[in-house]
């Protein structure tokens, strides 16, 4: 006789392997009950990712557009002109709407910070 930590008897070991073998052998739940299965991932990606950034010249799209630039871009890359800026984004990633709004910003134009240059980014569309 095996003594040890087992917290589960013969039995239940049956069972719970006789549970779980249509879900090891399929790859997906098995369950009839839809409310078992646990929910998909949220898709929360800001908008700037898949559309033009900002909008309108809301104050939402001008908050949603300078914290996107936050992510990509720290305070000592500032002063810069738009240049300077896009090659910034490009070394951490950003999404190509981004690195192209920028980019597309007059290149005689210096910005001194990010909300600069979201306000021109927003103002500009």
């Amino acid at each position: 006789m095996q003594r040890g930590s087992d917290r589960l008897n013969v039995h239940r070991d049956d069972e719970m392997k006789h549970e779980l073998k249509g879900l090891l052998r399929s790859g997906h739940p098995t369950r009839v009950e839809e409310w078992h299965d646990p929910e998909p991932a949220a898709d929360d990606d800001p908008e700037v990712w898949s559309g033009p950034v900002g909008g309108l010249g809301s104050p939402a799209s001008l908050e949603r557009t300078r914290l996107e630039l936050a992510r990509h871009l720290s305070r000592h890359a500032f002063p810069a002109q738009p240049g300077e800026l896009a090659r910034a984004l490009r070394r951490s990633n950003a999404p190509g709407t981004l690195i192209d709004a920028v980019a597309g910003l007059p290149h005689q134009d210096r910005y001194e910070n990010l909300q600069q240059l979201a306000e021109a980014l927003v103002g500009g569309e």
